[in-house]
């Protein structure tokens, strides 16, 4: 490609509304525009980038057997009702009606649809196992979009859907996805974490996520330091304190603590240990009929150790609690009699279910609100002064410097940027839709199902968010939109510059190097700094003055210079630096 041909749109600023690097950077570099909250133009710049991600994708999901179609964007909602999510999956579900009252709904993922062919394709276990996949446009319609396609409300995503027969059959399908992603974030260059993950609303027990590390990312990853444990925050294990719970060694006493409402401000202002707090948190829950009217609310008080936070999808694996919502201010005051600052466990004027974090119930002589306000109440102990909590669970998150769950070394975090998630899904599907295939012995079972996804389009900003400096963006090879810049300098006034360029040009291309040639005659500085800010990745610069001694000067993206190299040995280095 000649640039010249190209269209290369380079800004000296970013839009006032780009937050972070990847989104300021890929507006910078000419990559996208948008058009909309959430809704952007690919580029031509941008779109070779995505082009590189769907190519590796593509190979390693056909080289690990699975199977490319397309279905709609646009899909009956009869599908989604069949399996609820029609009404479960809340206003990130874009619902939309045809001319015919007909009810549609604009794809976020496939699942229904899939489940569906399966349905009408696969009538026998000599047909499975099977692994579908596209690549396909879906949307979301995301409350804030922000951070440019990192939180997009349209976007390309490669989902797959494996059929099994069994559910052994669906783990080995599951692995051989799992070492798939593996190749695939092998194979883009950056450095990422594979780390067990929570499956959400898509369902399933076996989910794995894959995280591109980056400061500024959204999630945050637990690891430990002595072993290969990995989880996202949320199904990270806080394990509890070894040992049995101290004897009381203080008795229970009432203490004024005028206007100090937090665990932070009690213990400092009664000169005692934040870890000797309680927080406490009320969520109730809710018994509806069939028209979805509330016939019964539950109330309950979670308590974790001041210094901790709530785990909102640990609390919502508790039995009784996984449609958990916060309490009213009326269903707080009907139970505790008080305002939210100064709640505890002692004193209830109407009984409640307790859960207490592991942590929790292992504590003697804690602090917690005395359900009045501006008083807590400190030497609260477990058995003498109020009755065991109803449930003991893990609800809090990890902290760094934790036990790790398996025994091995301590907790660390990072922050990173989710670009893929597999799940084990079970029957959730196949078993809604009625998708079944006829046994060994002629009986119908349900499919066991898997999908597995990677967030094509958000990936290119992550891999900027972890490969930027104050230039611009920082390719790894095999995403960068081209691997190699020929930045011949004044071309026009210097025919011997102008045909070796020419010449490396044919040479690069003919060694099926992806390479643009700069022929629009810029000035060296403003060449040098467009292809910095796009971030090919090496650049090779051939000027009158090095020409006369045989000379160009070769320069990767990171180095913090360029090196002299001959001529003739040009094409051969740049062909042994490129790691794709």
């Amino acid at each position: 490609m000649k640039a010249s041909q190209f269209l290369i749109s380079t800004l000296k600023e970013a839009p006032a509304d780009a937050e972070v690097p990847s989104h300021q950077l890929m507006m910078r570099a000419g990559m996208v525009k948008k058009l909309g909250a959430g809704i952007y133009s690919y580029m031509p710049m941008g779109l070779r980038v995505i082009r590189k991600v769907e190519a590796i994708v593509r190979e390693e999901m056909n080289r690990a057997g699975a199977i490319e179609l397309s279905m709609p964007v646009v899909q009956p909602a009869e599908l989604w009702q069949e399996t609820g999510r029609f009404d479960k999956m809340g206003p990130e579900l874009l619902r939309i009606k045809d001319r015919h009252d007909r009810d549609y709904v604009v794809q976020p993922t496939s699942e229904e649809v899939v489940t569906d062919i399966a349905r009408q394709e696969i009538k026998s276990y000599k047909q499975l196992p099977k692994n579908f996949y596209q690549i396909q446009t879906k949307f979301r319609d995301e409350r804030r979009p922000r951070f440019g396609l990192l939180r997009g409300r349209e976007f390309t995503m490669k989902d797959a859907y494996s059929f099994d027969r069994d559910v052994a059959s669906a783990k080995a399908s599951y692995q051989v996805m799992a070492l798939a992603y593996r190749r695939i974030f092998d194979r883009f260059g950056l450095t990422y974490r594979a780390v067990a993950a929570d499956s959400g609303a898509i369902g399933g027990d076996l989910s794995e996520e894959f995280q591109v590390i980056a400061a500024t990312g959204e999630d945050a990853i637990v690891y430990s330091t002595g072993s290969e444990y990995a989880a996202n925050m949320e199904k990270a294990e806080a394990l509890a304190q070894t040992g049995p719970r101290a004897a009381p060694a203080a008795p229970m006493s009432q203490v004024a603590t005028p206007g100090k409402s937090t665990c932070v401000d009690v213990a400092e202002y009664l000169g005692l240990p934040l870890e000797s707090s309680l927080k406490s948190l009320v969520v109730a829950t809710d018994e509806r009929d069939a028209a979805g009217a509330i016939v019964k609310s539950q109330v309950w008080l979670l308590l974790i150790r001041g210094d901790r936070s709530m785990n909102e999808v640990k609390v919502g694996k508790i039995p009784g609690l996984s449609d958990f919502r916060f309490a009213t201010l009326a269903e707080i005051d009907a139970h505790f009699g008080c305002e939210p600052g100064y709640l505890g466990p002692v004193g209830l004027k109407k009984p409640l279910r307790v859960v207490a974090d592991r942590e929790v119930a292992l504590m003697s002589d804690w602090i917690c609100g005395a359900n009045v306000p501006d008083f807590h109440i400190a030497g609260v102990n477990w058995g003498r002064d109020l009755p065991e909590p109803d449930v003991v669970a893990d609800i809090r998150n990890v902290v760094a410097g934790d036990a790790s769950p398996d025994g091995a070394g301590v907790l660390a975090i990072e922050r990173g940027i989710e670009v893929g998630h597999i799940f084990y899904l079970g029957t959730k599907y196949s078993q809604a839709m009625n998708a079944t295939f006829l046994d060994v012995n002629g009986k119908p079972q349900p499919m066991e199902m898997g999908c597995y996804g990677i967030g094509i389009t958000r990936l290119p900003a992550a891999a900027i968010e972890q490969n930027h400096d104050a230039r611009g963006i920082i390719w790894p090879d095999a995403l960068a939109p081209f691997t190699v810049a020929l930045c011949p300098i004044s071309p026009d006034r210097f025919p011997e510059v102008k045909a070796a360029a020419e010449a490396l040009y044919a040479d690069l291309l003919a060694a099926g190097v992806d390479v643009i040639l700069d022929d629009r005659n810029e000035r060296p500085g403003a060449m040098f700094a467009d292809w910095e800010l796009i971030g090919v990745p090496h650049r090779v610069t051939l000027g009158d003055r090095g020409l006369k001694d045989g000379m160009v000067e070769y320069q990767h993206r990171r180095d913090a210079a360029a090196t002299s190299v001959p001529l003739g040995e040009i094409a051969a280095l740049v062909r042994s630096r490129i790691r794709v």
